[in-house]
C-alpha cells in the first residue's frame, strides 16, 4: 500500500475566528497565557541568574494554572513541557 505524506493546510481567518468564538473566554484566556507562557520560557538563561529562577517558576506556575483550565475543558488542550 502506497501512503503519501499530509501536508498541513492553513486554516483560514474566517474558520479561525469561528473556532475562537465557540470557544469559552476562560479557555481563550488560558490559551494566551500558555502562547506568553512559551515565549517566556524561551527569553530565560539557564538558571543563570536568581531573580530568572524566581521568574521562571512564576511562568511555570502561570502555565500551570493555564493547563488547569484547558484541561478541564478538553485534556488534549493541555501543553506539555514547556520548552
Amino acid at each position: 500500500m502506497i501512503t503519501l505524506p499530509l501536508t498541513p493546510v492553513p486554516m483560514p481567518m474566517k474558520v479561525r475566528l469561528l473556532v475562537l468564538d465557540s470557544t469559552p473566554e476562560p479557555v481563550r484566556q488560558a490559551m494566551s497565557d500558555v502562547e506568553g507562557a512559551r515565549r517566556e520560557m524561551r527569553a530565560y538563561r539557564p538558571l543563570a541568574w536568581a531573580e530568572d529562577a524566581a521568574d521562571r517558576e512564576d511562568t511555570l506556575a502561570c502555565l500551570a494554572r493555564a493547563n488547569k483550565v484547558l484541561g478541564t475543558y478538553d485534556p488534549r488542550l493541555v501543553v506539555r513541557g514547556a520548552m
